[in-house]
């Protein structure tokens, strides 16, 4: 008997491997790839439990799990699982009471439930639930769902509110639906007519408040099976064990029966002898080795090598490939030869680039601070002979130990000036301008004071030495003038105490000859346009220096005046000239009253601390003087008991100066003769000049103050002709700039 048990066994084996590889047994129904254990006809599949029915009666095949009305969506052989269509159950309402009811129930025989399913109930009175089979036990669960306010609904939840789910239990092999309402849908027929119940695997249904209404589709479900009912060692020994070749049984599945998988390295159907096939894992990239071209693939595996001079394992996680100690030495050799040689070539071309791009640099900064400008007004008048020196931004840099802020002495709307040492020992003082938009303009009034003090050449004009444009901020190069502005001792009661008559004089007598220079003495005549007291520097002896010509006007020979924009400080500007735009010398000589007024009465030209009749120093003055009040307004600290007579010429001489109409107001020149006059007048007068032990030394002092004045006006300095007539946008007249 047992014999005969056996052979049957063997003559079912036969048969069943014969039937598998048969081009009889359909591979295919539907959308649905039929593989075996599965088949689908007499012979083509293991068991009745892995039969699949092709109903083909409707047009499209329609694959059903064996006889039943279980429809098959796919089926995985190496995962061991198939995934049917569920049917979903559903208990419906309406006003007169129940309309359907509809408990799908399952059978699967060896084949189970997966636990990688959900149970899902959906509506508002529900109470669904199931019952199954696994072995001899008896094993369910449900959940309840009601919807309470319908403003708890949410979209994407089964919390319990119009949707709940419960995980189903592992092992069923049948399923027991039943679905049952609290209150028969009273009062929600019109919004959730049924209650509705079904499987579905995780992560494969989103609730949607609209399921409520309706719900009639088959939900994905998974199953899982296994081979028999023994387990992997013990159906190892039997004669039909399928787990053969290059697959192996699953010793992770406790069953029931037993499952087989590909061996490490393969892949395929683990059910079919011979059909789990090499992996090769080189050519896929799905390796360990340190560079695809070390892998080679073996059956069932890869290894990994080292290319000629290496050794080691090859692989990323373990010793890697290692040079040999010859290679080793040449790579070292190689790596530091091409370093170096690469290291010299990015310095070189390093040192290359940032040359010409420091070249390109200054080029730009030359023609953006009006280079060519400069070198097209130098050229009109064929070269100075004590040309500007263009200096670099290095020397300057070293001048002023790269700006340092201890350098610093004075500071204005114009910019900040810097103490500078050059490399001859020379001391200047370097205007560095406001960083801002270069307007043309702005580069035009550069260049025009550039140009001005270039071809100036007189004892009490600020000396130029030179100009730098290759930075952003275009600088001038001026002689050091020590003794701050003649503002500072007007100004500064700690100044001004020792500012004596005479020195004030003296001062005024310098600066007249200067602006006379520059109106009639030079080729060209210049109108400085900003004449003040800020803008008149002394020296350690007190002797004057006009400076600061940004400003500044060349007026042609064969015209007497200027149209131009009204540009200078309040308080000192010609009210002509601020009415008409024309720009005459005669607006200096107005600027310049005002500073014989500032140094006769010690006050600022414009000051809204005095009271409103004393606010214009011009004005007050003139008013005082015309009241006979003129003691009244002179500078406490000259410490007068009278007025001299000296003072008497020298205020008649301011309110020539400050009249209104220009034409009634003395030239620069006149106004210079006179006050040498005076000065000298007051010389002969001076106790020193009485003195027999200072006789030589006063004389000596007088025929100075002569000679300066005869030699001042007899220069003839060679100055180049520019155009005056390009325009000029007015700078703030608050700074005088």
């Amino acid at each position: 008997m047992h014999l005969t048990i056996l052979l049957v066994g063997v003559a079912a084996l036969m048969a069943a491997n014969a039937q598998q590889d048969s081009s009889n047994c359909e591979t295919s129904c539907g959308n649905l790839t039929i593989t075996y254990p599965f088949g689908s006809g007499e012979g083509c599949f293991y068991s009745s439990d892995f039969l699949v029915t092709c109903n083909r009666s409707s047009g499209e095949p329609i694959p059903y799990f064996r006889k039943s009305n279980i429809i098959i969506s796919n089926i995985s052989t190496d995962k061991s699982e198939m995934e049917i269509k569920a049917s979903v159950g559903s208990d419906c309402y309406n006003s007169s009471g129940p309309t359907e009811s509809r408990f799908p129930n399952i059978r699967l025989g060896n084949v189970r439930i997966s636990a990688k399913n959900k149970f899902v109930a959906i509506g508002c009175d529900t109470n669904a639930y199931f019952i199954g089979k696994r072995g001899n036990e008896v094993d369910g669960t449900g959940c309840t769902s009601t919807c309470g306010r319908k403003s708890l609904l949410r979209n994407g939840t089964c919390s319990g509110v119009g949707c709940c789910e419960v995980a189903v239990p592992e092992g069923l092999r049948s399923s027991n639906m039943t679905i049952r309402s609290f209150n028969n849908h009273t009062n929600i027929t019109d919004f959730n007519p049924c209650s509705y119940g079904f499987f579905v695997e995780q992560g494969k249904f989103n609730f949607s408040t609209t399921n409520l209404l309706g719900f009639r589709q088959r939900m994905p479900m998974l199953l899982d099976w296994g081979i028999g009912n023994l387990t992997c060692d013990d159906a190892k020994d039997t004669d039909n064990f399928l787990c053969s070749g290059n697959s192996e049984c699953d010793q992770d599945y406790d069953g029931p029966g037993y499952r087989c998988r590909c061996k490490e390295g393969y892949e395929g159907n683990p059910y079919v002898k011979d059909a789990c096939k090499n992996i090769n894992e080189c050519e896929r990239g799905n390796h360990e080795c340190d560079h695809d071209d070390q892998c080679v693939d073996t059956d069932g595996g890869y290894m990994c090598t080292c290319r000629k001079g290496y050794s080691g394992d090859g692989r990323k996680d373990g010793a890697g490939c290692t040079a040999d100690q010859s290679t080793l030495i040449k790579i070292v050799v190689g790596i530091s030869a091409s370093a170096i040689f690469l290291l010299i070539f990015v310095t070189w071309l390093y040192l290359i680039l940032k040359k010409r791009k420091l070249i390109m640099l200054r080029e730009k900064f030359f023609k953006q601070n009006g280079g060519i400008m400069l070198q097209q007004r130098i050229s009109r008048d064929g070269g100075s002979h004590d040309q500007a020196k263009v200096f670099t931004i290095e020397e300057l840099k070293r001048a002023t130990n790269n700006y340092d802020d201890s350098r610093i002495i004075g500071k204005g709307g114009y910019g900040t000036v810097y103490k500078g040492v050059l490399s001859d020992n020379r001391i200047v003082a370097i205007k560095r301008s406001k960083l801002g938009d270069q307007t043309q303009a702005q580069i035009e009034q550069f260049i025009n004071e550039v140009v001005i003090l270039s071809q100036i050449n007189h004892r009490n004009v600020v000396k130029l030495f030179g100009c730098c444009l290759e930075t952003e901020i275009p600088l001038l190069v001026y002689e050091f003038i020590p003794n701050g502005t003649l503002s500072d001792h007007i100004h500064n009661k700690g100044k001004s105490s020792a500012f004596t008559w005479d020195i004030r004089l003296r001062i005024a007598t310098e600066t007249a000859e200067a602006l006379s220079y520059l109106h009639s003495a030079a080729s060209v005549p210049i109108i400085h346009r900003d004449v003040k007291p800020m803008n008149i520097l002394l020296d350690d002896n007190y002797v004057a220096k006009v400076a600061d010509f940004g400003a500044s006007k060349l007026i042609p020979i064969d015209q007497i005046e200027l149209a131009t924009i009204v540009q200078g400080t309040l308080g000192y500007l010609d009210p002509e000239y601020l009415q008409t735009n024309q720009l005459t010398d005669k607006s200096d000589v107005y600027s310049f009253g005002v500073v014989l007024v500032e140094l006769l009465t010690g006050k600022k030209a414009l000051s809204f601390d005095r009271p409103e009749t004393e606010r214009n120093l011009a004005i007050y003055f003139l008013y005082s003087l015309k009241e006979g009040k003129l003691f009244q307004v002179l500078d406490e600290n000259l410490q007068l008991n009278d007025v001299p007579s000296e003072i008497i010429q020298v205020s008649k001489l301011a309110e020539r100066c400050l009249c209104v109409k220009s034409d009634e107001r003395p030239t620069m020149k006149e106004v210079a003769i006179e006050l040498q006059g005076i000065l000298t007048s007051m010389v002969h007068k001076h106790p020193w000049v009485q003195s027999n032990s200072n006789e030589d030394e006063g004389e000596y002092l007088l025929k100075e103050l002569t000679n300066d004045y005869e030699r001042t006006n007899d220069d003839n300095v060679s100055s180049s002709t520019f155009d005056t007539m390009s325009k000029h946008t007015m700078l703030p007249i608050a700074n005088g700039r």
